[in-house]
């Protein structure tokens, strides 16, 4: 813990955020730009304010901060959980949590949030809403299927189905046109080479661009992998204690939902998924686990050709060629 620095540990609800600082001063403010000015005049530049991710809440404050030149971490809200567990604490109120949140950022080590550009903003924006029309699409699908089943359909409800279906679909479309237009302006080419990687299709290489950000977040394949919830958690204490080994899956569940579908076509046509695939299975490794080996070596392969400029050559069972 660095002395000179005050930290501010904040809970943020959707109407109010509290805040507690180093001293155990406690204040509370309304969770909008006006609270937002009041909080800023207590700052200077040695604070550090720390809050959790708390879905949405948290992201106008923390925006706020950031270009009033603030020091913001956003924290997990699992990390800060079980160190107010290793607290012991059985007081549960907004201003206890930021009270111990507080506590919590003089005790680890934090890492400075950055943020999202305008861009990914408007580009992550798009992503969670074709997830929503892509559930009603489906649920359309099944309720057409279910009335189908029936055996006497009533005309009136299939055609509402169908008209229905087809607008979320007709929505669908034009946003995807839209978001491959926004992704190009920045991701062209990295959006290019990731489409030479067998297993990945144009679809997919949007996506993965637009969740990792074109990848400039991340400094290594681990790091991705990590933060794509793959990276495998080990259960053991002694001799009795000796868990089956499983992916933390701590992460984005989106981007990890996303390559294991892709894992599927890997294991056919992406010679390095295949060997990895083949070789965990002669093993006696559930297919399974092996699946999820694959999804690793997928997300490695995008992160290798996204930062090299690299393009994939599988004739030649080699990873990259000059672009």
């Amino acid at each position: 813990m660095n002395k000179d620095i005050k930290y501010f540990g904040i809970d943020i609800s959707h109407l109010v955020f509290d805040v507690t600082d180093s001293e155990g001063k406690y204040y509370q403010f309304k969770n909008n730009p006006m609270g937002f000015k009041k909080f800023l005049k207590l700052l200077d530049a040695n604070s550090h304010c720390v809050m959790e991710a708390t879905g949405y809440y948290h992201y106008q404050l923390a925006y706020y901060l950031q270009e009033e030149g603030v020091k913001v971490s956003v924290e997990n809200p699992l990390a800060v959980k079980r160190f107010i567990q290793m607290k012991l604490s059985k007081i549960k109120t907004d201003k206890s949590d930021s009270k111990l949140i507080c506590e919590y950022a003089k005790h680890v080590e934090l890492k400075l949030w950055k943020g999202n550009s305008k861009h990914q903003l408007e580009c992550l924006q798009m992503t969670r809403l074709l997830s929503v029309y892509t559930k009603q699409s489906t649920m359309l699908k099944n309720k057409l299927h279910g009335e189908a089943v029936l055996g006497h359909p009533s005309k009136v409800v299939v055609s509402s189905l169908k008209r229905n279906m087809k607008q979320v679909q007709k929505e669908m479309k034009m946003i995807e046109d839209k978001l491959l237009v926004l992704v190009k302006e920045v991701h062209q080419g990295v959006l290019t080479r990731l489409k030479t990687i067998p297993g990945i299709g144009p679809k997919t290489s949007l996506m993965l661009v637009v969740l990792t950000d074109g990848f400039d977040r991340f400094t290594s394949g681990s790091e991705l992998c990590s933060y794509a919830g793959l990276t495998p958690v080990i259960r053991q204490s002694g001799s009795s204690v000796k868990g089956l080994p499983r992916i933390s899956k701590i992460g984005n569940q989106k981007l990890r939902n996303l390559l294991f579908m892709c894992s599927f076509n890997a294991c056919k046509y992406n010679y390095a998924c295949k060997a990895i695939y083949d070789r965990l299975v002669a093993k006696g490794k559930s297919k399974k686990l092996a699946l999820i080996a694959v999804c690793n070596k997928l997300l490695k392969q995008a992160f290798a050709i996204a930062k090299s400029g690299l393009t994939y050559d599988n004739n030649y069972r080699s990873v990259l060629v000059e672009n």
